[in-house]
C-alpha cells in the first residue's frame, strides 16, 4: 500500500503543507492553476501594476502544475487526473480552495459574456490587468474585501470606476459603519463611486460583451468591464463525489481529518467545528498542525526510505501530537501606492449590552480604531488608517488574557 501524500490544490494551505513535510516526506502536490503557487493576498498589488507574477511567488514548491483531478477512488486509494495519470496515496489532502460566487443576474450565466471577470486567481488578475485603460468604464459589484481592493486597484491603473454594494456599507463582516464611512471617503479620494443599499439586477450585454450594468431601479451603468466580487465558495465538488460528509465545506474534526480517516483537508475548501474561514491565516495555521500530525503519523515514510514491509508489526498509534481548535482571525489589508490604506479588523466588533468599547476617530487624517471589551476581556477591534497598535493588540486578543485594572485607552496606542 502506498504511504505518498498526496496533496490536491496547490494554493496557500497545499504549498505550506509541502513546504513543511519536505523533504522527510514523499509528497505530491497536484496544482489546477499553471502558475507557480502565489500570495493570494497581494493579487490587487499586481492588479495595480506595483507588482510582477513573480514577486508574489511563494518559496519554491514543486507542483505538478496544470493538471486537474476528476476523481477520487478510495477503494482503489487512486485519484484520477485529466490527463489520464492515476496517482496512489497513503494519504490523501484535499486542500482545493473555493471558487468566486457568482450570483443569479440575468445575462450571467456559466459562460461569462466578454469583459466581465471575476477575480479570485492570478489568471482573473492579469486578464483583467490586460482589459484596463486609461478611461475603461468598471463596475465592480460587490463592496467586500475583493470587491473594495478590486476597485482600488482599477482606479490606480486610470479606470473610471464604480463600485455596487448591496448591503448597507462596505465590507460589512468586518468593520463597523463609521469605519466603513472612513473607508468609502478613501475610496472617493481616489476617484471611485460609491453605491450602497444598491442591488444589481443584471447585465446588458451586446454581440456576447457587456455594456451596461442594470440595477433594480431599471438604473443602468454603463461598462466596459465588469468584476463580480460576490464573495467565494468552498470547492467540495471532488469531495461530495467521493461521499465524504460535506456540509458548507469539507467537514474535518481536529486532526483536519475528513469521514475518511484518509483523507483530510485544510484551507478555503475545509470546515472545522460549523467554520469555514476562507483567510490565509487559518489555512497557514491547518497546514502547519496537518504537517505536525503527518510528520509524527506511524504510517508516514521518508522520501529516501523504503515503506515497511508486510510482515512488520505496526506500532501503536501515539497520542496526536497536536490539535486544530480553530483560529482566532485577524482581516488585515493593505494597499499601497497613492494614498496608501491600512485597516485590520478581528474578533468581535458589534458591542453587546454591557460591553465597554472605546473609539479614536481622526477624520483629517482617515484614522480610526476601536476596541471593544467584555468583562476583562479584549474581544475585537478595528483599525484603519494607523495600525501602529495592532501587535500589540491582536497579541491580547489572540491570548485571552485579563486586561490590566487601567484605563482602557491605553489598548489604542497611547495616541
Amino acid at each position: 500500500m502506498s504511504k505518498d501524500i498526496v496533496v490536491i490544490g496547490g494554493g496557500t494551505a497545499g504549498a505550506r503543507l509541502a513546504r513543511q513535510l519536505a523533504p522527510s516526506a514523499r509528497v505530491t502536490v497536484i496544482g489546477e492553476e499553471d502558475h507557480a503557487p502565489y500570495n493570494r493576498v497581494l493579487l490587487a498589488e499586481v492588479l495595480a501594476g506595483r507588482y510582477g507574477p513573480e514577486v508574489v511567488a511563494l518559496p519554491e514548491t514543486p507542483v505538478r502544475r496544470g493538471v486537474r483531478v476528476v476523481r477520487i477512488d478510495r477503494a482503489d486509494k487512486v485519484v484520477q487526473c485529466d490527463d489520464g495519470s492515476v496517482v496512489p496515496y497513503g494519504t490523501l489532502v484535499l486542500a482545493t480552495g473555493s471558487n468566486p460566487v457568482l450570483p443569479p443576474l440575468r445575462g450571467l450565466g456559466n459562460d461569462l459574456p466578454d469583459g466581465v471577470h471575476p477575480f479570485r486567481t492570478m489568471d482573473d488578475c492579469l486578464a483583467l490587468a490586460a482589459a484596463v485603460r486609461e478611461g475603461t468604464r468598471a463596475v465592480v459589484i460587490g463592496g467586500g474585501l475583493l470587491g473594495v481592493s478590486a476597485a482600488r486597484a482599477l482606479a490606480e491603473r486610470g479606470a473610471q470606476v464604480v463600485l455596487a454594494q448591496q448591503g448597507e456599507h462596505l465590507m460589512e463582516r468586518q468593520l463597523d459603519p463609521a469605519a466603513s464611512e472612513l473607508l468609502r471617503s478613501h475610496l472617493e479620494t481616489l476617484g471611485v463611486e460609491v453605491h450602497t443599499e444598491c442591488r444589481v439586477r443584471g447585465l446588458r450585454c451586446e454581440a456576447g460583451a457587456v455594456r451596461a450594468v442594470e440595477l433594480a431601479d431599471r438604473y443602468a451603468l454603463d461598462a466596459d468591464l465588469v468584476v463580480v466580487a460576490c464573495g467565494v465558495r468552498p470547492r467540495v465538488g471532488l469531495a461530495r463525489a467521493a461521499g465524504l460528509d460535506v456540509r458548507n465545506g469539507i467537514v474535518v474534526d481536529d486532526e483536519l481529518r475528513t469521514s475518511d480517516p484518509d483523507i483530510r483537508a485544510i484551507g478555503d475548501c475545509a470546515e472545522h467545528n460549523g467554520r469555514v474561514y476562507a483567510l490565509a491565516g487559518p489555512a497557514i495555521e491547518q497546514a502547519d498542525v496537518l504537517a505536525t500530525l503527518l510528520a509524527d503519523s506511524p504510517d508516514a515514510c521518508p522520501a529516501d526510505s523504503p515503506a515497511p514491509s508486510s510482515d512488520t508489526s505496526p506500532a501503536p498509534a501515539p497520542a496526536p501530537s497536536a490539535r486544530y481548535t480553530g483560529t482566532r482571525a485577524l482581516t488585515r489589508l493593505t494597499l499601497n501606492g497613492s494614498g496608501p490604506l491600512d485597516l485590520a479588523a478581528f474578533g468581535e466588533t458589534t458591542p453587546l449590552p454591557g460591553d465597554d468599547v472605546v473609539r479614536l476617530t481622526d477624520a483629517t487624517r482617515g484614522a480610526y480604531r476601536k476596541v471593544v471589551v467584555r468583562g476583562d476581556r479584549l474581544i475585537g477591534g478595528i483599525l484603519l488608517g494607523d495600525l501602529g497598535a495592532v501587535g500589540e493588540l491582536a497579541r491580547t486578543w489572540e491570548g485571552d488574557e485579563p486586561l490590566p485594572s487601567s484605563p482602557l485607552f491605553h489598548l489604542l496606542g497611547g495616541s
